[in-house]
């Protein structure tokens, strides 16, 4: 074997079968599951590591050897044989001595099932000790993975914390919760204050580790987090994403060295079963018209309606509802408390339709929801990145935006919203990088316009 650029050996590829996959973090509606058919590549960090060795691929997980306890949370949960990338990933996050792992793949593989099973496995529940953090960008996924934690630890003896804002008594002076999963900020604060003892942590992940390690802000509380590790003994790293854009590439290799990766082919990244639409609207104030109009489609199943800006979301909201429309806005400026109670009204169905920001872009997942749209196109200056207002999209925060519907095989369909030359454009450079044609739908016939979305949703 050579090594690449990065000091890895060249992958083996291993080909794989159709499969059944079961969601990652709504494993209970195993009514939905979906066949699926790619390949899986395989990047081995030891080069003695033998691919053929039956401990590398894990068709059950009674041969993971996991404790019976586990194995009860699992069956519990509707979880039945591990997905295409449990399969592989499984036996290598388990396996002895630890190692770090990189895994990439769509969401809806079962990714936060594989890690949150590793969490579980290496705590010693004997101990009143932390043992295994876990870091995600918005205190929304950091609810979602933490639910998949308490119902997969049913059986266990498992103490769990957040580290989220707002969520904590001001007073806690220790955590010795087994796993705190949280966000960079308040679990950097928590840990420079020592509220969090980390002299004993075995296991830290990251979920959405693309985002974390290249925002300016998450990149620099994310390091702070790493660098406050134990050096007295190995700690194991995790580093899972649905997208690795390349100069975040390089530096999840520093961030997690000698890791093996996981990722499935680039292809199947893609959105293959959302229908992409775009609508050519004549102006700002037009969007919100057009907006309106298609309120009767937003509420046959649940829509995500995503914009730029905290003010616009807030604006649209309090138009809507003036006008008698059943709405609700989310974004990181309102209160901890407020976020909670909407996302969780969203998720069981209580609201039909989220106006909201880049929050909840990535890795929430509510199977119900089966339109989005892109009031604002995403841009690569909402990272902060500082460049002009001529900004480039941001294409990977696009994939993640509208993969928030066609969940686990469902149908789905996105509509970008256009409204002069810059925006076009843009949305012609997702198309490119896509290598998908976005369809375009008339605006001045809203009749044929429902009738081409009704369709879609068929």
């Amino acid at each position: 074997m050579e090594k690449d650029a990065d000091g890895f050996y060249t992958p083996a590829t291993i080909p794989s079968g159709a499969t059944t996959d079961p969601p990652a973090s709504d494993a209970s509606q195993t009514t939905d599951l979906i066949k699926s058919t790619f390949e899986v590549t395989v990047t081995l960090a030891d080069q003695q590591a033998d691919p053929n060795s039956p401990l590398f691929s894990a068709k059950t997980f009674e041969e993971l050897g996991l404790h019976q306890d586990l194995l009860k949370g699992l069956y519990d949960l509707g979880f039945s044989k591990p997905s295409k990338i449990q399969e592989r990933a499984l036996p290598l996050l388990l396996a002895n001595p630890p190692q770090n792992m990189i895994g990439q793949s769509q969401s809806g593989t079962g990714k936060t099932a594989a890690f949150v099973l590793t969490m579980l496995s290496r705590v010693d529940f004997s101990k009143n000790k932390t043992q295994a953090l876990c870091l995600a960008p918005s205190r929304e996924l950091a609810r979602q993975i933490m639910s998949v934690v308490v119902a997969m630890g049913k059986f266990t003896q498992v103490q769990t914390e957040y580290a989220i804002k707002d969520n904590l008594p001001k007073d806690a002076k220790h955590i010795t919760a087994h796993i705190v999963v949280g966000t960079p900020g308040t679990m950097t604060d928590l840990m420079r204050r020592k509220v969090i003892d980390v002299s004993e942590v075995k296991v830290f992940v990251l979920d959405e580790a693309d985002n974390m390690l290249d925002q300016d802000g998450l990149g620099d509380q994310t390091l702070r987090v790493k660098n406050m590790l134990p050096r007295s003994h190995p700690v194991q790293i995790i580093l899972f994403s649905a997208t690795f854009p390349e100069h975040v590439r390089s530096f999840a290799s520093k961030f997690a060295p000698n890791a093996n990766k996981i990722e499935l082919q680039q292809e199947e990244l893609s959105v293959e079963g959302i229908r992409q639409f775009y609508m050519d609207c004549r102006d700002e104030e037009h969007k919100y018209d057009i907006l309106v109009s298609l309120y009767q489609l937003l509420t046959i199943g649940q829509s995500i309606i995503f914009c730029q800006h905290r003010h616009t979301a807030d604006n649209i909201s309090k138009r809507m509802i003036a006008e008698g429309h059943k709405v609700a806005s989310l974004h990181g400026a309102k209160d901890a408390s407020e976020r909670d109670s909407i996302i969780d009204n969203f998720r069981e169905g209580r609201e039909k339709v989220l106006i909201t920001t880049n929050v909840i872009a990535r890795g929430i997942d509510i199977l119900q929801v089966n339109m989005v749209v892109n009031y604002d196109l995403p841009l690569m200056n909402d990272r902060g990145r500082g460049f002009d207002n001529d900004a480039r999209p941001d294409v990977e925060t696009y994939i993640h935006r509208i993969g928030r519907t066609g969940r686990f095989g469902r149908k789905g369909i996105s509509i970008n919203f256009v409204h002069d030359k810059k925006t076009w454009l843009q949305m012609e450079q997702i198309e490119k990088l896509l290598g998908k044609k976005i369809i375009r739908i008339e605006t001045n016939d809203l009749d044929d316009m429902e009738e081409k979305m009704k369709k879609a949703l068929k």
